[in-house]
């Protein structure tokens, strides 16, 4: 049985980019791996010939990338940021908060597909601390399930980066 996927928030940028990413794999990759079966075909006998199995199990895969990011896009949903709650965290929003183990303040931007960046903490509103954060209000505690454990954090403050 399949999963009903939700709504997956983007803004047009990075629906853009997700958009020339598919356009690459099935424009410009697929034919290359398509070239490279069909010079391994032209080898001769199939059942010994290394480069077209090679060839086939990447056309596989790219293809499976392919599929996941049609589906994707299927399921984007254009965000406008200036319409969404400025007192809640939202999609777009950077809140910042405070590690109540530690003390530290962390900031984080929740962001869609294509314009997560991890080393400048743009998170993607689907990872296990973006799904914690969204719905909250400045002041309220959360704990977040990580793979590491649960990371306890208050929200000191929302806003959105312009």
């Amino acid at each position: 049985m399949a999963m009903a996927i939700d709504r997956v928030p983007m803004t047009r940028e990075g629906y853009e980019k997700k958009k020339a990413e598919l356009d690459r794999m099935q424009n410009v990759e697929m034919l290359e791996v398509a070239k490279r079966i069909a010079t391994a075909r032209e080898m001769g006998d199939l059942s010994e010939n290394a480069e077209y199995h090679a060839a086939r199990e990447d056309q596989g895969m790219l293809q499976a990338r392919i599929d996941a990011q049609a589906e994707l896009l299927a399921h984007a949903q254009i965000v406008e940021p200036g319409t969404l709650p400025k007192d809640t965290v939202v999609f777009g929003s950077r809140v910042r908060i405070k590690n109540l183990d530690s003390g530290e303040a962390e900031v984080y931007e929740l962001v869609g597909p294509g314009q997560e960046d991890y080393e400048n903490n743009k998170i993607l509103t689907t990872s296990p601390r973006g799904q914690g954060l969204l719905g909250k209000k400045v002041g309220e505690k959360v704990e977040i399930k990580v793979p590491r454990g649960v990371l306890k954090y208050q929200i000191v403050d929302i806003s959105f980066p312009s």
